[in-house]
């Protein structure tokens, strides 16, 4: 069985229940609309505070979008992009490609219109759905890109140079396309970077899909009284791929738009959520927010809230264990995965092992996972070595980089880049990761990139980036800069110069110093974090 073929007994099962809801708190007149509603206005999804749709149109809309693709010669392999902040759409899209036999290319809406193309190009995508948030991006890319067609534009207000999304596909059969997808057909294509920064494209098959959902309903339970809130990006493996537990227990999902703390418990109250997948900084946004006193627990009905699970980032145990004083009836888990293994899942704590917080866990739901050292030889108990995981949804490759693939597949392990132990009682905890990426609030920061940009400033004469740790975060980025001999700039002069990057990729902190090479010319990174790392602690001992 295949996602595309559960969402099809879904409909047959429970057409005309509700399976996603989309939550809009920004929109301050509340205008709430039904899937059907929406359909025949000529707006924006972010025109609402609340739509719904129910699992019969959610299959139908895919349905319907499978067959214009293939009306426009889009079939078997061809890759589709999507660039859409979350919302109802998305998922339909997302299946109907899916349903087509076409390859679904999700893009990170903060890539910069450079990114944008380079992973157009990079996937070999042959259309593009995009959003209002969009627009100027993509047009400024959109002539470099000659034979670049259908676009198709979701909201009002379709640009000159794309097709309105609603208006195509309503005039398109809702029948279920004559497809023949196999499991190992390719799916999804899934970006993540090298050591050089630049995105790679990463192939998953609809059987790698489909593992991650068996694996997830595995790991958490999922039934049909379950309700599970969706903050993350859709263009995410990792808050989707929890979503598609969801959907192999036929159970709602929500779809909230922001993370405010008082938006997710007001979600979860008025939307009566039974799961939620948080990242750190949102977990500790939540309890600052309640110790401070701007929420009121008392003010919410959480009484089916069931379940709390974090990832993407490491967890620090203390804020897990402040959490469950706060919500004693929770259960919790640590879900661990990459990109590579079709996100969380490789990896998890269990619900019943939280008395193991700061592990994070053991091999997840049909993975294997081993600790191994440079030569692949795996290590003793208690050493620390690179993690290498094996199982239904490791990846088929980094598309059309076969020196990439070959280094992290090994005769079916993953190499995940993460420096890792396991101790006596079998729980793999972290020590390090191989490669320099920064995860900062559960997304990756690049250093080469920062660095990069940083280079082109008049003033500076060598730059290193590294991640340092921060309680909120996880990570922030810190930038060590050398400065040319006799030029003088400010912290504050670099940071207005930063205001050009994305915001998530910004330099927290900027010091100024000598950056160290070794004999080949390589940045020492790791005396700089020995250093800073250092540093950070005395003061934070010293201020404590």
């Amino acid at each position: 069985m295949l996602l595309t073929d559960v969402l099809e007994r879904n409909a047959q099962l429970y057409g005309g229940e509700v399976c996603l809801v989309g939550v809009n708190p920004e929109v301050k007149e509340k205008r709430e609309v039904t899937w059907r509603e929406y359909e025949l206005m000529e707006t924006n999804a972010n025109d609402f505070s609340r739509r719904e749709m129910t699992w019969r149109y959610f299959d139908e809309t895919a349905n319907q979008f499978a067959n214009l693709l293939l009306s426009r010669g889009i079939g078997k392999g061809d890759k589709v992009a999507i660039l859409l902040m979350n919302c109802l759409e998305w998922l339909p899209i997302y299946f109907g490609i899916l349903k087509a036999g076409a390859v679904a290319v999700p893009l990170n809406y903060r890539y910069t219109a450079e990114e944008i193309e380079y992973c157009l190009k990079l996937s070999d995508s042959r259309a593009l759905v995009f959003g209002p948030e969009f627009v100027g991006r993509v047009e400024s890319v959109i002539d470099r890109m000659p034979g670049f067609d259908p676009r198709f534009f979701v909201g009002a207000d379709c640009p000159t140079f794309a097709e309105s999304y609603s208006k195509v596909i309503a005039s398109c059969y809702p029948s279920p396309p004559n497809v023949d997808i196999r499991e190992e057909d390719d799916g999804a294509i899934y970006f993540s970077s090298g050591t050089t920064g630049f995105p790679k494209a990463i192939l998953h098959s609809h059987g790698s899909l489909m593992s991650a959902a068996i694996t997830e309903q595995a790991h958490h339970g999922q039934t049909r009284e379950d309700n599970f809130l969706c903050i993350a990006p859709l263009y995410h493996t990792g808050g989707k791929m929890h979503w598609f537990g969801s959907l192999l227990s036929g159970s709602k999902g929500v779809l909230l738009r922001g993370t405010k703390p008082e938006w997710i418990l007001k979600t979860v109250s008025d939307e009566k959520v039974t799961i939620v997948w948080l990242l750190v900084p949102w977990v500790q946004d939540i309890l600052q927010a309640l110790d401070q006193g701007d929420l009121r627990l008392e003010d919410y009905d959480l009484s089916r809230w069931r379940l709390m699970h974090v990832g993407a980032q490491p967890v620090p145990p203390s804020l897990i264990r402040r959490w469950l004083e706060v919500f004693p009836h929770h259960q919790y888990d640590t879900d661990y995965g990459l990109t590579e293994s079709v996100g969380p899942g490789c990896v998890h704590l269990g619900v019943e092992n939280v008395h193991k917080v700061g592990a994070i866990g053991i091999a997840g739901y049909g993975w294997q996972t081993k600790i191994v050292d440079d030569s692949g030889t795996e290590v003793k108990q208690g050493e620390v070595g690179e993690l290498a995981v094996k199982g239904p949804g490791v990846m088929k490759c980094y598309y059309k980089d076969p020196e990439a693939t070959a280094a992290v597949l090994r005769d079916g392990w993953l190499l995940t880049g993460d420096m890792a132990y396991v101790d006596e009682d079998g729980f793999i905890h972290l020590v390090d990761r191989k490669k320099d990426v920064i995860i900062s609030g559960g997304e990756n920061i690049y250093p080469v990139q920062v660095e990069e940009f940083l280079h082109h400033h008049p003033d500076i004469k060598d730059v290193a980036v590294i991640g340092l740790p921060d309680r909120r975060l996880g990570e922030i980025a810190a930038a060590i800069i050398q400065l040319k001999r006799g030029h003088h700039t400010t912290e504050e002069q670099i940071a207005e110069y930063c205001l050009e990057l994305p915001r998530y990729k910004r330099p927290r902190k900027i010091i100024f110093d000598t950056v160290p090479r070794n004999a080949t010319g390589k940045i020492d990174k790791p005396a700089l974090r020995r250093k800073y790392h250092t540093e950070d602690l005395i003061r934070t001992l010293t201020e404590s």
